[in-house]
């Protein structure tokens, strides 16, 4: 609404109509000057919407033109404001393309081809610098295809492979197309999201766009043109400059064309270098065909009509002058922001602030609410700004939520290529023939694969496993949730048992034993603190909202929910005891200290435990840094405190003096006092011994508990914990913190002085990973004579303790410029202010190893730099090349949440409960060993502890397991899905199905994904149904085989199914329909067996019309 207003404002202006007038003239020259920030957005925007012409906006830099589209972006729309950018890295470094980039610029060619309205275009000098394709070759390599054209399969093939796409079996890429049955999909470099085309004969049926993560339909369309790389150098045989591309209508809009020229200029410099360095013996095009120089832009910019808004104009007469001011600075200081809103409005000038989300507006109105003012003049909008502007003619403020909060604000462009990280995340779990795996009953085999068996002269899919002396067994496909994938500490192959031998299952029984009693203590401990009564804290204080609001980045939805959970466990009697867990840098240390701060707020203490010293002095800073506003004291104990200070603070903070106090271990000693202690935190919880524990046990009954751990241990482990205590997980990263940007690099002395030497300039760190203590010395020195004013230290886990501390202390206070260490800092070290690290014989490292010291950068707002340092690709192993290309991937954060989840299952899961168990772990499977507890739990609860946990009133699920063994061929046919893995994870998803919603969307995956469904398919889907009635019905085990169907009920004879509802039935059932079906009993090798028989059942419906009444 109010967004309207504003640009409403100015779109009544005067100067607004003469510029309308400029434009729609043919080569005018303008100089719109005076305006600053986010005002420009407005008036372009403005412009755009009444003259029906394209524009092309130039900016200085690729950072400057993001956030001006963005702006764009939200004031007209997304589908009219495209994105230019340049497609190298460096000139002449072809493998060093950006293909997101090259997806990009493919999109703003084809638009301009294809006879749409008029857009937007921002683009900048290095963009601009590259020659494109000319029009008339593109036209002739693009294949367009609508609905209802009558087109062979074998056509669109043939042309694809012309235009050089590859044949895949699932796309994932640009350049990648597949062909399944009459499917046909194809990812064109022209649209940042592949396409469906479904054929029904050799017509075209239909044709959608679809999320390569998912591989599931997005949304219709009419028509496609399939566009191939335009980069590629067969097509661009002539090229020509962008700007004789774009259509002679089109309004430039430059911000200073001479900082543009020297740009194009020096580029061209840099091209024409590199191409003198080049090889002789290829034939390289000259810069002149690929490249634009400066004067070839100049005499084409005077074909335009020109528009520049920077300061000092060049070629323009003619000037439109707004006067805008920028946005005043608060620094976070409320009164000044509201007395400057209030004179504004004594001005006549409206006051709106533009706030990211709808959260932030409510943010505001909470903070003025609770100023003691009697009236404040604001209006606020949802709309995320670049920057904040008065402009004092119009009678308008606009202020941005972020410059007022000093936060950082970011910038998102499209990019078609961040999805690819989900695959590789799918492959961690993929089973590979000849992995190892954990059947639940029959122990650690190894992966065969997939196999058609005979089943009575019908085919049936089974999984081969392996096991000890050549043993053989085949599971069916609905067994799948029976066996894991094996993880074990670091890849030691498990020992493989002979099928049927003792020693599996005295291992699982061992186990559970031990599990069991764990969970007993754990369960103990939960019902005594149930019964307790703690604090109930008071909601929300003003200030509690002023401290929030002022967090330099933006909530993630995660963070918001964790906080409000632990408000609500505050504030409720019970004492909390919450688990808070995410990765590294995702803002658990923001959550602590609200739930500190609300702590304080209501005259309790709070005590901080962490596991080393460094991280005591380092949450430290971070407390102080974030409360300095507020009235805290903040103090910490370790071991660099003298004992002087020690116990200053210690007789402090029995009289309560200290509000938080920080510390290692030694906070949990008997000696410690505390006034009125009200909140506990421990960080890292992970880290710390048994003993630790054990103490602050005794420390904690009524005291509320708030635990954060990285290692994130897997879901479900945590639910079956959730007899112990409540969890939140953060895996939501922060908002953009800038991706760091990773680049694959030679040793090369000159890319290692450069990086270094700007990194020192822009007052940041660096470090430098060097994993061998024999010649760290060596390679400081010569870091030391690339750059002979750098301060540089050395450090690795050889110092003595003390040493490291003060080293790693001094480099967090900025004594010195580079850090050259072995791989210790990849625990946790926090140095915002370092923003560059390098990471010599990246090859040697493990991919979460690589993903954790990556992480040491890019922790503030500033944009960071991770080099890897290898050898030759040639050089290489092909896995250490993967990871490599894998990282250079994903800079998006959180991706490593997931790459590093396979490590810390492992890792994280041993100490959860104790430190005894994870022997266990390495001899059973890690998943194995989450079922077994969770069975632990399940019978304490209904055993010694059924009182605690109250009947509630859900359905009881008697039958665990069931297995159907049949004749019918239920399968996905090799014509269907014809690759393996992807058959078996569909298999393994089919097996997790619980609900009929769910399956329904499964179904309508598949057709979306494969086409029609064949009647195995269809079968298969119904085989589901029948598990889910028959395991309601109590029947343990189904065979469908020559027309019949005998369902086996569960053999335990006491079980408390025979006295349930369900039971009684199924026993109405059979006497009323005596014809159909017929009970009896019947003496197999495990004693007494009750089963019940149905005749006359040919294929799985029938089953399923045949039981499906009983239960009804």
């Amino acid at each position: 609404m109010s967004k309207t207003l504003i640009s409403q404002t100015f779109s009544q202006t005067l100067q607004l109509q003469n510029l309308q007038n400029a434009i729609a003239q043919t080569q005018n020259k303008t100089h719109l000057k005076g305006l600053v920030g986010s005002s420009f957005s407005i008036v372009a925007s403005e412009v755009f919407k009444s003259v029906e012409k394209p524009f092309l906006l130039i900016f200085d830099d690729k950072e400057e033109a993001a956030y001006y589209l963005n702006d764009l972006e939200q004031l007209i729309n997304d589908k009219d404001v495209l994105f230019y950018p340049g497609s190298y890295r460096r000139p002449y470094q072809i493998e060093e393309t950006n293909n997101a980039n090259v997806l990009l610029r493919a999109e703003v060619l084809n638009r301009i081809n294809s006879r749409k309205k008029p857009c937007i275009i921002v683009t900048y000098p290095d963009a601009l610098f590259e020659k494109v394709v000319t029009k008339k070759e593109l036209e002739k390599n693009t294949l367009k295809i609508a609905v209802g054209n009558e087109l062979s399969i074998d056509f669109v093939n043939e042309v694809l492979f012309e235009y050089k796409f590859k044949r895949v079996d699932f796309v994932t890429e640009p350049g990648e197309f597949s062909v399944r049955g009459g499917i046909i999909d194809v990812f064109s470099f022209s649209h940042d999201e592949p396409y469906r085309i479904e054929f029904f004969g050799d017509e075209v049926d239909s044709i959608r766009t679809f999320d390569v993560e998912t591989q599931l339909s997005t949304e219709k369309i009419k028509k496609v043109s399939i566009i191939p790389n335009v980069a590629n150098k067969q097509i661009a045989e002539q090229r020509e400059s962008f700007l004789k591309y774009i259509s002679s209508k089109t309004v430039l809009f430059a911000k200073n064309p001479s900082f543009i020229f020297s740009r194009i200029d020096e580029f061209f410099r840099k091209a024409e270098e590199a191409f003198k360095n080049l090889s002789t013996e290829i034939k390289h095009a000259v810069p002149e065909e690929l490249f634009c120089n400066s004067e070839l832009l100049k005499r084409q910019f005077l074909d335009y009509n020109l528009v520049e808004f920077g300061t000092a104009p060049i070629l323009s007469n003619n000037v439109i002058a707004f006067n805008t001011k920028p946005q005043p600075s608060f620094n976070k200081q409320f009164n000044i922001l509201i007395e400057d809103l209030n004179e504004n409005h004594s001005n006549g000038i409206t006051n709106y602030i533009a706030c990211v989300s709808e959260q932030q507006a409510k943010r505001f109105h909470d903070i003025f609410d609770d100023a003691e003012q009697e009236e404040i003049h604001y209006n606020t909008v949802v709309l995320s700004l670049y920057q904040g502007f008065i402009d004092s003619d119009n009678k308008i403020a606009v202020y941005t939520d972020h410059q007022i909060f000093d936060r950082y604000h970011k910038f998102h462009l499209k990019n078609g290529y961040a999805k690819k990280q989900a695959i590789t995340l799918k492959e961690l779990t993929n089973l590979e023939v000849g992995d190892y795996v954990t059947h639940i009953d029959h122990g650690i085999g190894r992966f065969g694969g997939l196999q058609k068996i005979d089943v009575e002269g019908k085919k049936q899919e089974a999984i081969k496993l392996v096991y000890g002396e050549r043993d053989v067994l085949y599971l069916s496909i609905h067994s799948l949730h029976k066996i894991t994938k094996f993880n074990g500490k670091d890849g030691k192959p498990p020992k493989v048992y002979k099928l049927g031998s003792k020693a599996w299952k005295t291992l699982k029984q061992k186990t559970k034993s031990r599990v069991k009693e764990i969970a007993f203590n754990l369960i103990k401990l939960y019902a005594k603190r149930k019964l307790k009564k703690g604090f109930q804290y008071a909601p929300d204080s003003h200030m509690q909202h002023e401290l929030e609001a002022s967090f330099i980045y933006e909530d993630t939805p995660d963070q918001i929910t964790s906080t409000a959970d632990i408000k609500a466990d505050m504030e409720s009697e019970r004492p909390m005891d919450r688990l808070v867990c995410g990765d590294v840098g995702f803002g658990k240390t923001e959550v602590a200290i609200r739930a500190a701060f609300k702590a304080v707020d209501n005259g309790k203490q709070v005590a901080v435990l962490v596991p080393t010293t460094i991280l005591a002095y380092q949450h430290y800073r971070t407390f102080k840094e974030r409360l300095k506003d507020f009235p805290v004291t903040v103090d910490y104990v370790n071991r660099f405190r003298t004992a002087k200070e020690k116990r200053e603070t210690l007789e402090s903070l029995e009289k309560g003096g200290v509000d938080i106090i920080i510390g290692t271990h030694q906070l949990a000693n008997k000696t410690i006092k505390f006034k009125d202690l009200g909140l506990l935190i421990v960080d890292e919880e992970q880290k710390f011994g048994v003993a630790v524990k054990e103490k602050l046990k005794t420390i904690k009954e009524n005291v509320d508990v708030l635990t954060l751990t990285a290692t994130p241990i897997p879901r479900t482990l945590q639910f079956s914990l959730m007899a112990a205590r409540d969890l939140s997980v953060i895996t939501t990263p922060p908002p953009n913190r800038y991706p760091i940007e990773s680049h694959v690099i030679r040793f090369n002395e000159e890319t290692i002085r450069d990086a270094v030497s700007y990194e020192i300039q822009r007052g940041g760190q660096v470090f430098f990973i060097h994993n061998r203590i024999e010649n760290i010395k060596e390679v400081a020195g010569m870091i030391q004579r690339l750059v002979p004013d750098a301060k540089i230290a050395i450090g690795h886990g050889q110092l003595d303790g003390k040493k490291l501390e003060q080293l790693m202390l001094a480099f967090m206070n900025g004594e010195f410029d580079v850090l050259v260490s072995t791989t210790i800092v990849e625990s946790g070290l926090d140095v915002p202010n370092a923003n560059t690290i390098f990471i010599n014989n990246a090859n040697n490292f493990g991919l979460s190893d690589l993903h954790q010291m990556r992480g040491r950068v890019g922790r503030s707002n500033k944009k960071a730099f991770c080099y890897f340092i290898t050898p030759e690709y040639s050089a290489m192993t092909t896995d250490a090349r993967k990871r490599i290309q894998a990282l250079e991937q994903f800079t998006e954060l959180g991706s490593g949440f997931n790459i590093a989840m396979k490590d810390l299952e492992i890792r994280g899961a041993g100490d959860l409960l104790g430190g005894e168990q994870s022997g266990f772990i390495n001899d059973i499977g890690f998943d194995t060993y989450q079922k077994i507890l969770n069975e632990a739990i399940e019978e304490l609860k209904e055993s010694e502890f059924a009182d605690l946990y109250k009947d509630d009133g859900k359905p009881k699920q008697y039958v665990k397991d069931i297995t159907i063994d049949t004749d019918f061929e239920l399968l996905f046919p090799d014509d269907y899905v014809n690759n393996i893995t992807e058959r078996l994870n569909l298999y393994t998803k089919l097996n997790e199905i619980k609900t009929e919603e769910e399956l329904q969307k499964f179904e309508s995956e598949i057709i979306d994904r494969f086409g029609e469904l064949p009647t195995q398919v269809q079968d298969l889907f119904d085989s589901v149904r029948l598990k889910w009635i028959a395991a309601k019905m109590g029947l343990e085990k189904v065979i469908m085989k020559k027309g019949k169907l005998i369902g086996y009920f569960i053999q335990d004879q006491k079980s408390k199914f025979y006295q349930s509802k369900d039971f009684s039935r199924v026993l109405q059932f059979v006497q009323i329909n005596a014809s159909k079906c017929k009970m009896k009993e019947k003496q197999t090798r495990n004693g007494l067996r009750l089963l019940i028989t149905f005749d006359k059942i040919n294929n799985v419906s029938a089953a399923l019309r045949a039981l499906q009444p009983i239960m009804a």
